[in-house]
């Protein structure tokens, strides 16, 4: 099923490489470049953010991305075509907020994700209190239902996270928006030491990984890197090319990083 994909990426003895491209950004042929771009670079999973016209966990840089792909046309269909551009080579996430699923009913829109090929879900305005119905709805429908934890997060928290999650945990760095910085946060690798002791699911780390110092420093205890803004600001810079070629370097630089408990 497209769920098991998921796992499947986070692999012992290799962190799992998870770049994000905004659907429809820097236009809506643009953004199939920049998912090529990752594949050539490496990525073990594509992370496609569906614009949504509120994204308030996003910081300037992909709000503005956001803005432009909306600008552009990018919707939900579109997105799922470009889904299946990937999903066929690699595990595609979409990271998205419930408002664009609740448009189009659950169900339908777990239907039609699992036919273009969709592996899991990162919605970050569903917390965990309130997302059991969709994530057995998403369970049978073969999607892995990826949820957050934040600094903030109680124990009690996390392990309600860990047991719920079916692809990974999104360990969010800071107690923010996403954005670009060189050195991870204070805080982030406890936040993944407390998670790794309370789920079996693999851990990825996002919000904020800017450099390739800041991702290997994380892959000692993370399972798996996300990165976006900085991806994001790449592509606006110099397009697909030039974030390929940086997240290549991204690779090489993990290649050589024994993970903790991969």
């Amino acid at each position: 099923m497209n769920g098991d994909r998921v796992r499947g990426a986070f692999r012992e003895g290799r962190t799992a490489l998870v770049p994000y491209l905004t659907g429809g950004y820097p236009t809506l042929e643009g953004a199939r470049e920049v998912g090529e771009a990752y594949l050539e670079a490496g990525a073990d999973v594509v992370e496609i953010g569906v614009p949504f016209s509120d994204p308030l966990a996003d910081g300037p840089t992909i709000q503005e991305t956001t803005t432009r792909a909306l600008a552009n046309g990018a919707d939900l269909d579109y997105c799922l075509q470009l889904a299946s551009a990937f999903s066929g080579r690699v595990p595609v996430v979409f990271l998205l907020y419930y408002n664009v699923i609740f448009a189009r009913g659950d169900e339908r829109f777990l239907q039609d994700a699992a036919g273009a090929g969709v592996s899991g879900l990162v919605i970050p305005d569903l917390p965990v209190d309130e997302a059991g119905r969709f994530a057995q709805l998403a369970a049978a429908a073969g999607v892995a239902f990826c949820p957050l934890v934040a600094p903030t997060s109680t124990d009690q928290r996390i392990s309600r996270v860990g047991e719920m999650a079916t692809g990974f945990v999104y360990c969010v760095s800071v107690a923010g928006v996403t954005g670009v910085r060189d050195a991870l946060p204070p805080g982030a690798i406890e936040l993944l030491r407390r998670v790794r002791t309370r789920t079996g699911a693999p851990v990825a780390l996002g919000f904020g990984i800017g450099s390739a110092g800041a991702a290997v420093e994380a892959a000692q205890e993370a399972d798996g890197i996300v990165i976006g803004s900085k991806l994001m600001r790449l592509v606006e810079e110099g397009g697909a090319e030039r974030a390929g070629g940086w997240l290549r370097e991204v690779r090489e630089a993990l290649s050589g990083v024994v993970e903790a408990g991969g």
